[in-house]
């Protein structure tokens, strides 16, 4: 972590509490209702989340659901595979999705398969049935840390239920957390929509520390079906 003193780059307040972006550097920082977020000094679980749930995925012309910007490494790295035709992204943060089109985040490129959504990610779930061939959710630090305690649900059996009933048969659920979550896993399990589900534990090196990070994974049962992409 830099020393230095950091500027900021934007601070807003909203019905869902401050947000507060800055830059340290050369490192972006995202404060969110006092709670310390993210950086960008080391991406690579976040950039996982999307090549793993990718991997997962059969065909061309893929939609996908990003839960939650973050500093847009998620959503930056779906949209550099070939393959996917949409990007939604559902953020919660007014602000950070209007810090986003002003090109605030370093990340994100301007690109016309995204579609920025400020939108509570739960409703969004709930509004596109059947839509997506992967939701990627990154709107807390996983369930034993939450950045909203709204978002709890989320990480039910309730919750979970209606991310899958977003996708399309054969589509991919991925979950990204700050802590090994073996128990998200389990109630993936027991639920009658999915299947192939893993729990990936991803080591990083950070400030001289090891810290396990994981991604929990299902797959909505049924056949994988062609997408088109579209709207």
């Amino acid at each position: 972590m830099s020393d230095e003193e950091p500027v900021e780059l934007g601070r807003a307040a909203a019905a869902h509490g401050e947000v507060v972006l800055r830059r340290r550097g050369a490192v972006t920082e995202l404060i969110v209702d006092g709670v310390f977020a993210m950086d960008d000094v080391d991406t690579s679980t976040e950039r996982a989340l999307a090549t793993e749930t990718l991997a997962r995925c059969a065909g061309t012309g893929l939609r996908v659901l990003v839960g939650g910007l973050g500093l847009g490494w998620t959503a930056a790295t779906t949209l550099a595979d070939p393959r996917v035709a949409q990007v939604d992204v559902a953020e919660l943060q007014p602000a950070l999705v209007g810090w986003a089109r002003d090109g605030l985040l370093p990340a994100l490129p301007a690109d016309p398969r995204l579609r920025l959504h400020t939108a509570d990610v739960a409703a969004h779930l709930a509004d596109h049935p059947g839509a997506y061939d992967a939701v990627l959710l990154d709107v807390d630090n996983g369930p034993g840390f939450l950045v909203h305690q709204r978002n709890a649900g989320l990480y039910g059996t309730p919750g979970l239920t209606g991310a899958l009933a977003a996708l399309r048969p054969g589509g991919v659920l991925a979950v990204w957390a700050s802590d090994p979550v073996p128990e998200l896993a389990d109630r993936l399990r027991g639920l009658p929509d999915a299947t192939d589900v893993e729990h990936l534990v991803l080591p990083v090196q950070r400030d001289g520390r090891a810290f396990d990070y994981a991604i929990a994974l299902a797959r909505r049962t049924g056949d994988a079906q062609p997408s088109t992409g579209g709207s």
